[in-house]
């Protein structure tokens, strides 16, 4: 795997609207053995689920698959199963893969806190293919579109600095190829086997890309979203004050 830094901080952005030409596979079908087996997706943070903020984060895309048992939405769209159940993330993202038709993908698991912000990094990036012009602006030219059209992907990278294969963009014909590599479909195989021989570029998310694994990660979420709140209501109040 060839991997391109961005090792600048990135910050929360405003999330262009996605064509059709992207997609979005919603990974939502793990044991979470270490939350005992609660259904992780349907945990609640301020009042919305894992992944209703996950489905939110990539709202506009075409189509929008869930792969995980079905559970109640407010927005349309499309359930899958891996095979076999429990067959891992790349089985997930394979079963995503038999679902849709587009030039370039958004993988992402169904336990990120701020998978708003996070996708919202990911939108920003130039297009990784040739004539989708999803993200590109006036200060888009020809050098960095070439450039962009030699990546198979982009990936966050965490506070860490860990590669977080499961909030990404990538081209969807790279996906295809590599997990028809694997052996058995990618049953049991682990994301970072998927995209070993893919070219892909990261950039720093910092807390964004943090997620829950455990009752701890949850509770440290909850806080910083309640933090968050508060400190938006705070601002609101200046504001009123100083109009």
């Amino acid at each position: 795997m060839t991997t391109t830094p961005d090792t600048a901080p990135a910050r929360p952005a405003t999330p262009r609207p996605a064509t059709p030409r992207t997609a979005a596979i919603i990974l939502a079908g793990g044991r979470a053995s270490r939350l005992g087996g609660a259904a992780k997706p349907l945990l609640d943070i301020d009042g919305r689920t894992l992944l209703d903020r996950a489905v939110a984060a990539v709202a506009g895309c075409e189509p929008i698959v869930v792969v995980g048992p079905p559970s109640p939405l407010h927005v349309d769209v499309v359930w899958a199963r891996e095979t076999p159940s429990f067959g891992g993330p790349v089985a997930g993202v394979a079963a995503g893969l038999a679902l849709i038709d587009s030039a370039e993908v958004y993988v992402l698991a169904a336990d990120l806190p701020n998978a708003e912000a996070a996708v919202a990094v990911l939108r920003q990036h130039p297009p990784l293919s040739p004539g989708d012009d999803e993200n590109k602006n006036d200060n888009d030219n020809d050098e960095n579109a070439s450039e962009n059209e030699n990546h198979d992907g982009l990936c966050l990278t965490d506070a860490a600095g860990r590669m977080q294969w499961l909030l990404g963009r990538y081209r969807t014909a790279s996906l295809r190829t590599a997990v028809a590599a694997l052996p058995d479909s990618g049953r049991g195989a682990s994301m970072r086997a998927l995209l070993a021989d893919l070219a892909l570029t990261t950039r720093a998310a910092g807390d964004l890309a943090m997620d829950v694994d455990t009752w701890d990660d949850l509770e440290r979420a909850r806080a910083m979203m309640s933090t968050h709140r508060r400190d938006d209501a705070i601002a609101n109040t200046s504001d009123e004050e100083t109009t």
